[in-house]
Formats: C-alpha cells, structure tokens, sequence
C-alpha cells in the first residue's frame, strides 16, 4: 500500500528518533552517526536519551524510517532505536492540532454535532476529563470522510506499526514467555 503514495520521486520526510544506550552526545557518537549515513539528522540530548531529528529523502515515509534506523543501528555505538518520536495516543488538543482545526470544532466531530457521525471511542482514560483516542483510528475516520489526506492516515498506520514492532524488539525475553502465556489463556476465551 505503501507504493500507492508514491510519486516516483523521493521527498522530504521530517521525523524524530528517540535512542536508547547513548547518554552523552560526545563528537566520537556524531561522528559515528554521520559517517553510518545519519548526516541528514540534527543530534540532541533530551530526558536522557539520544533524540535525532531527521530530514530524510526516500520514496516513502515508511523508507524513510526504515533507512534512518538502518542507519543508526550500523553506526557501531550502543545506540538503539527505541522509537518514532510521535504517540498513538492523542487527547482532542493533539487532534486538533494535527488536522490543523480547533479545539471545538474536533469536539463536535467526537459529539457528533458536525459531520458525519461516528468517530471513533476514545481508548483509555474514558472517566478522565482528557479521554485518549488511538490516532490511527482517529485518522482512518479523518481520511473516511475527507478531512485528512490518505497518505497522512497510511502514515500514522506506518510510525504506529514501526513503534509496535521496536517496542516487542526492546522487551526482555521472559516478557515474550508472558504474552505467549497471556495470548493462549486469550484464545481460550474466544478473544
């Protein structure tokens, strides 16, 4: 799906890595970064961890990604790629951000005072005041009725399955043990 949105000819994608195993950014780790092909990505400490901002020409956002880990893992440091900087989960603020909207007007879409109806539940914190919505469902119901281009929805799709996949790389190994126990006992539910 993802060669749908391509136009032939690479582009800019703008995104940010957040790397484990670096805790200082010393001109050896820049160096090592740029020569492994991360000369496209501005370097910064933030909370701890490596952040590398990215300016990367592919053909699609998910190569663009992809190659800027590639990258960052053949660099011969510890650094490790824990994540895509952006978060599944978003309050109304951060759709309405996203979509370039108000505040009040994503809240009647959740109402479904305007458009079309049915936007998708909230996911967690459903007795708080800031209810979080699972972007990816939220941007599918976007591109659905015309309020979001298709290839900004395959693209959350994209950094949200990227995130899930380093997320099960980084776990330790009995956690594995654990979700396979967990995922029989779920079968055995009819889950």
């Amino acid at each position: 799906m993802d060669s749908k949105f391509n136009s032939g000819c690479p582009r800019e994608f703008d995104f940010a890595l957040i790397v484990g195993g670096v805790s200082e950014l010393t001109p050896a780790l820049m160096d090592a970064m740029y020569a492994a092909g991360c000369d496209d990505a501005t370097l910064s400490i933030q909370y701890g961890l490596l952040y590398m901002e990215f300016s990367r020409s592919a053909m699609s956002l998910k190569d663009a990604i992809l190659s800027a880990i590639r990258d960052v893992q053949k660099s011969g440091t510890s650094a490790k790629v824990l994540r895509v900087d952006e978060c599944n989960l978003v309050t109304q603020s951060d759709i309405a951000r996203r979509i370039n909207r108000t505040r009040q007007l994503v809240h009647q879409y959740i109402s479904g005072e305007r458009g079309p109806g049915g936007f998708p539940p909230p996911e967690c914190h459903l007795s708080d005041r800031a209810p979080l919505w699972p972007w990816c469902a939220v941007s599918y119901w976007l591109v659905q009725n015309n309020l979001l281009r298709p290839e900004e929805g395959w693209n959350a799709n994209v950094v949200y399955a990227i995130n899930e996949c380093l997320e099960a790389a980084h776990q330790p190994e009995e956690f594995g043990k654990l979700m396979e126990d967990i995922a029989k006992e779920l079968e055995a539910f009819g889950v």
